[in-house]
């Protein structure tokens, strides 16, 4: 069987990371199968998949469609929208010249299964009309949400062979969309080998976040996410002044690790906006900032506390997975897809979203018990081995790929 992946970035986002695991995997089930992979930008991704063996290409997709999306549109107002459509003004005649190449890659390959890996390959279905080749679109966002997409997925769907989502709540929003279009849940899953308990640096994440080495007993919490403005940021800091305007003499030191991976103009937090929350709420020396890093075990197992933050329903939280993994005790918003297969107060602390000073609560309690902690993270890692491992993803996308087959679907 022949596969083209298509993913929008050459970046290393959660789904660029999950799909990383899934082309691995897919080498190890079943090696006589042909795995294809087409970007949009360059980036790591091209270079990691092709260390698995993966043939992969860029197909550049043009700065201004890269750039459009409609992810900060959600409860926004008419003017918001205008401004979008007037920067879809010059999109026609780009996108029809990218259809083109596109369409003429897919004939070359002839691949059996398009399996697409975002909303902007999604978009692109109609560049392989009358091929012979089924199309699977991975659903990694509450498509539902966002206003253009929606109303664009929805038409075209009758050229999605199959959908996935990566947890129920995105299933169920995928299913009031895509109506007909059969949808399969299949959670997530990371590299429980890699992601595993071990001894942290904690010097290590400070040098990483340029501070002085932290004293001795000094406990070490951190926020592991790109810097998109709903994915706690905020929150976490706030949290972090409330605890040490409460109690000053905590020994803690804060941390937020990621970048602004993505192009899409207002939907990220710059470093310099954190940085300055971070001057306005009276954090200065306490809060690290560690960039992005392509191997974030490491910055896991340094961490006493790992948090999870997102301040509206998250479609499933890679970090989470891969913290539980490492055997963190965890604070998470229970609104994740991850938190779907988690239980509050035994493999992870569970938390409604957005809630600052529930959050500092939770910290304060997990900070003074080592015991919860020890308990906590020993739990997180047997369920991210039971439910979270990239074994048990592959083998039932695989599952799905072969069922497709089976039936023929192409269109």
């Amino acid at each position: 069987m022949r596969i083209l992946f298509l993913n929008p970035v050459g970046v290393l986002g959660g789904a660029e990371r999950a799909l990383l695991d899934l082309l691995a995997c897919l080498r190890e089930l079943d090696p006589a199968l042909s795995l294809h992979l087409l970007t949009g930008t360059e980036g790591p991704l091209l270079e990691e998949a092709r260390a698995l063996g993966v043939d992969s290409r860029l197909l550049p997709l043009p700065e201004r469609l890269s750039a459009l999306g409609d992810s900060g549109l959600r409860g926004q107002g008419a003017r918001a929208l205008w401004g979008m459509a007037r920067g879809l003004a010059p999109a026609p005649g780009l996108l029809s010249g990218y259809l083109r190449a596109l369409r003429r890659e897919v004939r070359s390959l002839r691949p059996h299964l398009l399996h697409s890996n975002g909303i902007k390959t999604h978009l692109l279905s109609p560049a392989t009309v009358g091929l012979p080749v089924g199309r699977v679109w991975h659903i990694h966002d509450f498509i539902g949400e966002r206003p253009l997409v929606r109303q664009a997925l929805r038409a075209l769907r009758p050229l999605a062979t199959a959908a996935i989502a990566n947890s129920r709540a995105v299933g169920t929003d995928a299913r009031e969309v895509l109506g007909s279009v059969p949808v399969h849940v299949v959670y997530n899953g990371v590299d429980v080998g890699r992601f595993a308990p071990g001894a942290g640096d904690g010097p290590r994440l400070d040098a990483l976040a340029g501070l002085t080495p932290a004293p001795a007993g000094t406990l070490r919490l951190g926020l592991v996410a790109t810097y998109a403005r709903w994915k706690g940021q905020e929150v976490f800091l706030q949290a972090a002044a409330r605890l040490l305007r409460e109690h000053p003499a905590l020994p803690a030191r804060f941390y937020l690790v990621g970048a602004p991976l993505y192009r899409t103009p207002d939907s990220q937090f710059s470093e310099e906006e954190l940085r300055g929350q971070v001057e306005r709420l009276g954090l200065s020396g306490r809060v690290g900032f560690v960039p992005f890093q392509r191997e974030p075990a490491a910055v896991y197992r340094a961490l006493d506390i790992f948090v999870h933050a997102s301040t509206r329903r998250e479609p499933f939280g890679l970090t989470i997975a891969e913290a539980l993994a490492c055997g963190r005790p965890a604070v998470i918003s229970r609104a994740s897809g991850a938190a779907e297969q988690l239980t509050d107060g035994v493999d992870a602390v569970t938390l409604p979203s957005g809630d600052a000073e529930a959050l500092a609560a939770a910290l304060r309690s997990l900070m003074e018990d080592a015991g919860l902690r020890e308990r906590l993270g020993q739990a997180a890692r047997r369920t991210a081995v039971e439910r979270f491992s990239r074994e048990r993803y592959a083998r039932e996308i695989l599952d799905l790929y072969r069922e497709l087959a089976r039936a023929g679907g192409s269109g």
